[in-house]
């Protein structure tokens, strides 16, 4: 995608970005792939990095948006690129004893992660695991009441398939969250960022990882992911009503809300 919404890709549906690189799609999922399985034991640490650690009161605010029922009520989430499974973990936290999660990821090593930090958590018999890819989910039709995603939308190829299976999956009157990176709309906030994404994060990424690389593509897929309303409309695209978003931080994030109705 484009700073305005379009498309990178080639008429035949062939070639992706990758950053800000031109890759085969059918290669794309790989790479990407290889960026994770490298920072999977790091990733918490590799989003303080990237949001200078507010993705956690971010991710905060995505649970009170999806509000979790608080009684026995049956309330099933899938989680999709669920990392390490800390939006799971507080969805289950702030949701009663009806609440159970699926943690969904494409990478092993992610899941093999997110497994590892929340097996003491007592959240036993009210979590699975499960490797998917976005675009395909190994789940039947209306499975879940509420899907979410937190920063793992813009590593998909297709962004359109992931939101049709996100709308496939959901049960009538599910919710979806995404919560992703976005455009900034603060004058000079938007500079500051714009240098600690290219100049600083690479850098910190280089001592704190041993490797920019990872770092410097995740800063490109931020800027290369639609912008607000752009992607607001994909999200209507495929089918959700009740489509809207509510900037985070002047914009550097934005959470997306739609209903399957």
């Amino acid at each position: 995608m484009s700073d305005n919404g379009t498309s990178d890709r080639a008429p035949g549906g062939d070639t992706a970005s990758f950053g800000y690189r031109q890759v085969s799609a059918e290669s794309r999922q790989g790479l990407v792939n290889d960026v994770f399985s490298t920072v999977a034991s790091r990733y918490d640490l590799m989003n303080d990095l990237m949001s200078g650690g507010l993705h956690r009161l971010w991710k905060d605010d995505l649970v009170a948006w999806l509000a979790p029922p608080k009684n026995a009520r049956r309330f099933e989430l899938i989680d999709v690129a669920g990392g390490t499974g800390d939006v799971a973990r507080k969805v289950l936290e702030a949701g009663g004893a009806g609440c159970a999660a699926v943690l969904c990821d494409i990478s092993p090593e992610m899941v093999d992660v997110g497994r590892k930090r929340l097996a003491g958590a007592g959240l036993s018999g009210r979590i699975a695991f499960a490797i998917g890819n976005a675009e395909a989910l190994p789940f039947p039709d209306k499975s879940f009441d509420a899907y979410t995603i937190a920063f793992g939308i813009r590593n998909v190829t297709h962004i359109d398939r992931a939101l049709a299976e996100a709308h496939r999956v959901l049960r009538i009157g599910g919710r979806f969250l995404c919560l992703e990176f976005s455009a900034c709309d603060v004058p000079l906030l938007d500079r500051v960022y714009d240098f600690h994404s290219f100049e600083v994060i690479p850098r910190l990424g280089q001592l704190a990882a041993g490797s920019a690389d990872p770092y410097r593509y995740l800063v490109e897929s931020i800027r290369k992911f639609p912008k607000q309303e752009p992607f607001a409309a994909m999200i209507r695209t495929a089918g959700f009503a009740r489509v809207t978003y509510r900037n985070l931080t002047g914009g550097i994030a934005a959470i997306h809300s739609g209903w399957r109705i």
